[in-house]
């Protein structure tokens, strides 16, 4: 009896460990899917069908496998990436990386607004409304509240990404046709497809999400007696963003693709739904693009504000006074305004600055990975919890791929072949 009762100590205790280390991987995970990645998997679904769908298998291995890096780079060393790049690579380097990271960030935080914009003019709301609110509602969020606040917010904006289930239920799918896209890969040999097979792997990965993961686990002031706890909560955080990009995949494919429709942005997928599979799945399309959208606008101008600073030795984190931060404070407030602004403006030209933004994080992303992967194996840095010979293998692949969806984002605008 008295073992009994210990096992069962021992499993609450664990419980309640997972619970109070709950938050950063799930959080980063699903800030993944937002305006940009619903666009994309709404375009893949409506363009292709269910035949995408085996894409998001490599796409769940290897977020995993970037996350869980961070999180044990994170733990182990208890600082930033950015302060680790800013430490092995140097000031100069560190500046060019930073500024173009900035400059992408500013673009991807004006897509979501967008997002805002787009999901909420469905509900016939304007965005000269819905737009100002969102962003003064989140700049609130993060310079009024605690870290600890934010977080359990965040969690409940990923729980309400499962609206796309909604969505893709009422388009009644063919299942038989999911299953066999997903045990016999289709693979053409077109620019289009190729891009889109690419795009859907790029978009799982973004480069602010490294180093918000990063800054989170240490946020939370996490050790590697509990990094068991905390890659559970990066696996449960990966399943739900593959399990989100599934539904809107198929939610697309089951209407749109069988229709013919084409749409450009994730607004169109919302708006073409309510003839085909009722305004239920409508509004539950939209609603769901507006909480990735004000989500994301509140995680990647953090996280932008978080390696800025670190990178060039500022204070930062939410759990600070602006009297304590005001760097940080001022380049998050910064990142709002001039993105709220662009889209307040007439006639912004909203699809140049995705397309750009997107070829920024292309352009940037492998040289965040090979730091992360050069930094990882350093044993100085690291000691016995370096990288295994799997995950490099799986890391420079991944970084091999992105180098050639970098070249693709910058061809593509030139040569229109997307």
């Amino acid at each position: 009896m008295t073992g009994i009762k210990s096992s069962h100590k021992n499993i609450f205790r664990n419980i309640a460990i997972f619970f109070a280390i709950l938050g950063p991987g799930i959080i980063t995970g699903s800030v993944d899917n937002d305006a940009g990645g619903i666009t994309t998997y709404s375009v893949a679904g409506a363009l292709y069908g269910y035949k995408l769908i085996w894409t998001l298998i490599p796409a769940f291995i290897v977020l995993i496998i970037i996350q869980e890096m961070n999180a044990r780079m994170g733990i182990v060393t208890g600082k930033g990436l950015a302060d680790l790049i800013r430490e092995n690579a140097g000031v100069k380097v560190t500046f060019v990386i930073f500024i173009g990271l900035l400059l992408a960030d500013i673009g991807n935080t004006t897509t979501e607004f967008a997002g805002v914009a787009g999901s909420m003019e469905v509900f016939s709301v304007s965005k000269y409304i819905s737009v100002p609110i969102a962003g003064f509602l989140v700049w609130i969020l993060v310079v009024k509240g605690t870290y600890k606040i934010a977080e359990r917010i965040f969690l409940i904006f990923s729980v309400a990404l499962l609206m796309y289930v909604v969505s893709a239920i009422m388009g009644q799918p063919h299942w038989s046709e999911i299953g066999a896209s997903i045990i016999r890969p289709h693979m053409e040999y077109n620019s289009g497809y190729l891009a889109m097979v690419l795009g859907i792997i790029g978009t799982t990965i973004a480069p602010w999400m490294q180093f918000y993961m990063q800054s989170s686990v240490i946020e939370k002031g996490l050790k590697m007696k509990e990094f068991k706890f905390t890659l559970i909560d990066i696996i449960i955080g990966c399943i739900a963003t593959v399990a989100v990009a599934f539904f809107i995949i198929v939610a697309c494919a089951a209407t749109l693709h069988e229709k013919g429709i084409q749409i450009n942005e994730a607004k169109d997928a919302a708006l073409a739904l309510k003839p085909l599979a009722g305004n239920l799945a409508s509004a539950a399309f939209a609603f769901g693009l507006f909480i990735a959208s004000v989500f994301s606008a509140t995680i990647l101008p953090l996280a932008t504000a978080f390696y800025v600073c670190e990178a060039f030795g500022f204070e930062a984190g939410i759990d600070k006074k602006w009297e304590e931060a005001p760097e940080f404070y001022v380049l998050y407030t910064a990142i709002l305004v001039i993105s709220c602004i662009i889209i307040l403006m007439p006639n912004a030209p909203l699809i140049k600055i995705t397309i750009w933004s997107q070829v920024l994080n292309g352009m940037l992303l492998p040289v965040v990975l090979i730091c992360m992967i050069l930094l990882v194996n350093n044993k100085k840095i690291m000691g016995e919890h370096i990288n295994k010979p799997i995950y490099n293998l799986i890391g420079w692949i991944t970084v091999a791929i992105l180098i050639a969806l970098s070249a693709l984002m910058l061809l593509t605008p030139i040569f229109g072949s997307f």
